[in-house]
């Protein structure tokens, strides 16, 4: 598409301050305006309806990105998202490292391309569902001030580390059934979240599956031996932990189990939990 066919949204989370990703917004709309790209930017409110607009950018970082695509769902608009968060994980996934210039000029000459995204209890992810220590470190950190990258997700892992108790789960999968004490459960359609540990890391957001993660009963030492071997995504080996693709999952406990969504928290005794291929065009 010409350029001067072109009308972009740069949209910002309206919920909270966040000086970073303002910035961000305020540096793509100069680069915009210098290239002579029509763009309308919303930092208070987002659109109701998306007449009149070509493309969609966010601004911001996960929860930002669970929250535009849980509002919209059914949008057929190209996105792309810039890293303008604390955890920008999904950012990672598709752009890697890149200047916020760089990926200016990349996704304007890019063409759309199809990711997935998947849903669980009725509300769509982008990088996964954390269930059991990880859902109980989100938990821990409601309210708190959160520091850039995985600081502030890394602290409290330390903090709560050796106090966790597995439960007992049960995992329905197409042609198998798991039931076991289990440390944490990640289902992912990306490699990474908390800000860059790769807990899923053969996934990808296009193959129509789920990666899921099991990690079985593990003493406190093992957890903190193994934490840096987690970060970098090296532990499918270890003997505690199982690995599985799937399209779909449903995973039970006798007592709520601690959840996040993208990184937004949750507790339930049930999730229901599947792959949706295809579901959102990203330009990368």
């Amino acid at each position: 598409m010409p350029y001067g066919d072109k009308h972009i949204a740069l949209i910002c989370n309206p919920t909270t301050e966040n000086e970073k990703a303002l910035g961000i917004a305020n540096d793509i709309s100069l680069l915009l305006t210098g290239m002579d790209i029509r763009h309308s930017l919303f930092t208070s409110y987002w659109p109701q309806v998306w007449e009149d607009i070509t493309d969609a950018w966010i601004i911001g970082g996960d929860g930002t990105t669970n929250w535009f695509i849980n509002q919209y769902p059914d949008i057929q608009l190209p996105l792309s998202i810039f890293a303008g968060g604390t955890g920008n994980d999904f950012h990672w996934m598709l752009y890697r490292n890149i200047s916020i210039k760089k990926q200016v000029e990349q996704v304007l000459k890019g063409e759309a391309s199809a990711v997935d995204a998947g849903i669980c209890n009725g509300k769509l992810f982008l990088n996964g569902v954390g269930i059991g220590f990880d859902g109980a470190i989100v938990k821990d950190l409601l309210g708190k001030k959160k520091l850039a990258g995985k600081a502030s997700y890394l602290l409290s892992i330390l903090k709560n580390i050796a106090g966790y108790h597995e439960k007992l789960c049960n995992l329905q999968m197409p042609g198998e059934t798991i039931s076991q004490e289990c440390f944490l459960i990640s289902v992912a359609n990306a490699q990474r979240y908390g800000g860059g540990f790769r807990v899923t890391p053969k996934a990808s957001v296009t193959d129509g599956l789920l990666d899921v993660n099991i990690v079985g009963r593990i003493s406190s030492l093992k957890r903190i031996r193994y934490l840096p071997v987690i970060e970098k995504g090296k532990h499918l080996h270890l003997p505690f932990v199982q690995y599985r693709h799937v399209q779909k999952i449903e995973i039970s406990s006798a007592v709520p189990l601690h959840a996040h969504i993208d990184g937004e928290y949750l507790s339930e005794h049930n999730f229901d939990i599947s792959i949706l291929p295809k579901r959102f065009s990203f330009i990368y």
